[in-house]
């Protein structure tokens, strides 16, 4: 009974004890927070206005002022759904948003060159954030005309899947792996099937990026996964790369069945490179170029994004290693899948 009334009394988060509660009664213990705005004072109109305006949902963007027109066209969509809206500004410009009707009931925390992984972490605690049936954790350059948010938390709903995507237009930019890709004959799909290249996807397939599998730039998580996903960031390694392999263990329960690729709301990524601001500019000028070595800064992103992959894979394998008593639920179907690829070579 006490853990349904209080379940973080007991909780022991990041080696902290419940014995620094025991100075505080229980009952006035406040474990969760949560983004929605408070008046200063409270009226009739504002009581109306916070049952009306109440979120179960958020949408969390990290932005850059040069994005702001396709920004305002993303958040016009998520209002009309009543959705709490942070914007994470990493090129530091706050003061260019106001003139946008909807700026002022939306959060902004601002922070120079951060990514929005670092945000994430940072800023959508579990404990903050658990008000909200579904986090929305999406890029700025993705075209939204043919995405609807409340029908595509219809379907997320009644299939059951813990952590989505909206498929990408074909014609997309930045395409990575092809079960992100739209199916125009379904509405949605949990997994992919392709003999070409070096992975074979196909019936067998019971793992990443063949099924069990979105990609970093518009996931969507629920409650329960988000809580299980924040955990899986790692703080230094603010690129998140390694992180969409992986997500599929927050997926609470068969990742092939939890998490899926909604068809039938799907979206455009424009893969516009905005990390960096200003300098990631390529020099045009000859007398720019001969004044200073000018640094690809895409480049070394590129490059450190590359470094914490390894970093991140490096303490995936350590932390299984070292975790006795840890027990890998999908890998019984890895090794059978290993089997019986064997067998099938040995009769060729």
């Amino acid at each position: 009974m006490e853990s349904k009334l209080y379940p973080f009394y007991t909780l022991q988060e990041s080696g902290m004890e419940s014995k620094s509660l025991d100075s505080l009664p229980r009952g006035i213990i406040e474990a969760r927070s949560d983004l929605e705005l408070k008046p200063l004072w409270t009226t009739s109109s504002s009581k109306s206005m916070v049952s009306v305006r109440s979120s179960n949902n958020l949408l969390a963007m990290p932005v850059g002022i040069e994005q702001k027109q396709n920004v305002d066209t993303i958040v016009q969509k998520f209002l009309s759904e009543n959705f709490t809206i942070v914007l994470f500004h990493y090129d530091g410009n706050l003061d260019g948003w106001w003139e946008l009707e909807w700026s002022k009931e939306a959060i902004h925390i601002v922070a120079h060159n951060q990514t929005k992984w670092w945000f994430a972490k940072r800023f959508l605690h579990p404990a903050v954030v658990s008000i909200y049936d579904y986090i929305f954790l999406w890029d700025e350059d993705l075209g939204v005309e043919n995405f609807h948010p409340g029908r595509y938390l219809d379907i997320v709903k009644s299939e059951g899947l813990e952590i989505s995507q909206p498929a990408l237009d074909p014609n997309s930019t930045g395409i990575h792996h092809r079960i992100t890709i739209r199916n125009r004959m379904n509405i949605f799909h949990r997994r992919v099937y392709d003999v070409r290249g070096s992975i074979k996807c196909s019936d067998d397939s019971e793992g990443p990026p063949c099924t069990g599998f979105v990609e970093g730039m518009a996931p969507v998580f629920s409650r329960s996964a988000w809580r299980c996903a924040w955990h899986l960031i790692q703080n230094d390694l603010v690129h998140g790369w390694g992180m969409d392999m992986k997500l599929g263990y927050c997926a609470q329960g068969d990742r092939t069945k939890k998490v899926g690729v909604v068809d039938s709301e799907y979206i455009v990524h424009q893969s516009i490179q905005t990390l960096g601001g200003a300098s990631a500019r390529k020099v045009t000028k000859p007398e720019e170029t001969a004044k200073r070595h000018a640094v690809d800064v895409r480049s070394e992103i590129r490059r450190q994004s590359a470094i914490e992959l390894q970093k991140f894979k490096d303490r995936w394998e350590r932390a299984v290693k070292e975790d006795k008593n840890w027990v890998d639920p999908f890998a019984s179907t890895h090794l059978r899948y290993f089997w019986r690829n064997r067998r099938r070579h040995s009769m060729v």
